[in-house]
């Protein structure tokens, strides 16, 4: 099996530098530039190779190029921003790549950069990541010295510059548009769409925001054609994915497979199956803020279009498994309690629904629930959903509280009944794992 974006990480976790990246083939579809690609081109092999966004909302890439105006008379300066912003929870893919494959990530900017004829490029790094930082600003430094940024590429006349920005935290800037306001120095809330940050985003021109998973798969699909990128999946849509699991299985972990891959095989044969005396009641496939998968669904491939929108979402691929000693309630609540502190407060619903949601939850878990208890939560479920809110960080909030209204409602009825939390007094080795 092919893994193009992992199969060259070192893996005593060292940085790999441009002169071992060149040795496996880095920076060589600079080449296909030089001999006259031109980025319309680009625009049309990464359409033809059905990529779709790696961060969770999964848009096809080329689409989103479309929309950034072009030619001679299109609003100069044009951004390109690589979100690392990597805040979801349960989520460590891209860590993977910028420490293990940091010239991935600078390669595919260049090349992101040609497509639109965005002049400079930003990474917008989670502030925590710190062996992050120093990998992407050692490969900027040697990218630069070999004339790959800040310097006319040749065959071209285009030349790219690219700059490191350290976030100073908070979930909400993983939102593309709160991330290009705390770019720009100002509060991190999300902007009213339209108009779209590909017309107008960074000081207000047009910017491309894309996901590092995403820009690191594009040297790969320009080296070596689209049929060959679709020829990596199992599905529709094109390439490998970075799919990661944790909680209490025998191996967590990231591994690097066939787009479509089911969940049961992520599970079973990568990841060990469950660890010793735990049992599988279900999993968040994307990170904290999709809906729980459960058993019925073990086998349904893990892309953008298997999951029929009334099951759930693929969202980033990185799962967190819920085991039968855990508390479902207990696991909703730590969640919720993330996103009420995480939200940034702009509207009424998220700022003052997320927090009402994890009281309620600390009642359950006190034993001081009833079922009027349960219908406000399932009202909130309903009123936090997409369109009720300015952005999508109350709707993913309540996923993992919705589908566990629908597949563990009975511990909820439990919680009421007894008075207490059941997982409290059954076990000692009780926890709430995120």
């Amino acid at each position: 099996m092919e893994r193009p974006l992992t199969q060259h990480i070192a893996r005593d976790g060292r940085y790999r530098s441009l002169s071992e990246y060149g040795k496996t083939g880095g920076y060589r579809s600079l080449k296909r530039l030089a001999d006259g690609l031109s980025p319309q081109n680009v625009q049309r092999l990464v359409t033809e190779a059905g990529l779709r966004g790696r961060g969770g909302a999964g848009f096809p890439t080329g689409n989103k190029w479309s929309f950034v105006p072009m030619g001679s008379d299109a609003p100069r300066p044009k951004y390109l921003v690589a979100n690392a912003d990597e805040m979801e929870p349960g989520t460590f893919k891209d860590r993977v790549l910028m420490e293990g494959n940091p010239h991935g990530l600078v390669e595919g900017m260049i090349l992101a950069g040609y497509a639109v004829q965005a002049e400079v490029g930003f990474i917008f790094l989670r502030g925590e990541y710190h062996l992050s930082a120093q990998y992407l600003t050692n490969a900027i430094s040697e990218a630069y010295q070999a004339g790959h940024l800040g310097r006319t590429l040749p065959g071209t006349d285009f030349r790219f510059d690219l700059h490191l920005h350290a976030s100073a935290g908070r979930y909400i800037c993983g939102e593309e548009t709160a991330l290009l306001n705390a770019l720009e120095g100002k509060r991190a809330i999300p902007r009213a769409k339209p108009p779209y940050p590909q017309t107008s985003g960074l000081w207000g021109q047009p910017t491309v925001v894309q996901n590092v998973e995403t820009l690191s798969n594009l040297p790969h699909i320009i080296t070596h054609d689209s049929t060959w990128y679709r020829s990596l999946s199992r599905s529709k849509d094109g390439g490998t994915k970075l799919y990661g699991m944790s909680g209490r299985v025998a191996h967590p972990g990231c591994w690097e497979l066939p787009l479509g891959t089911t969940a049961r095989e992520l599970l079973e044969n990568h990841a060990g199956g469950m660890s010793d005396d735990f049992g599988f009641r279900g999993l968040l496939p994307g990170g904290a803020s999709t809906a729980f998968l459960v058993e019925e669904h073990l086998d349904l491939p893990m892309d953008f279009s298997s999951i029929p929108p009334q099951v759930g979402r693929l969202g980033t691929g990185t799962m967190i498994v819920l085991d039968d000693r855990t508390c479902p309630v207990g696991f909703v609540l730590n969640l919720e309690k993330f996103f009420a502190r995480e939200s940034c407060g702009w509207c009424t619903p998220c700022r003052e629904g997320l927090p009402w949601v994890a009281r309620i939850l600390q009642l359950f878990e006190e034993g001081r629930a009833t079922n009027d208890d349960l219908t406000l939560l399932e009202m909130h479920a309903k009123f936090l959903s997409p369109g009720h809110t300015f952005c999508a960080l109350a709707p993913g909030a309540v996923e993992p509280l919705k589908s566990a209204l629908k597949y563990f409602r009975d511990d909820f009825v439990r919680h009421i009944r007894l008075g207490h939390c059941p997982w409290n007094v059954q076990s000692k080795r009780h926890r709430i794992l995120v």
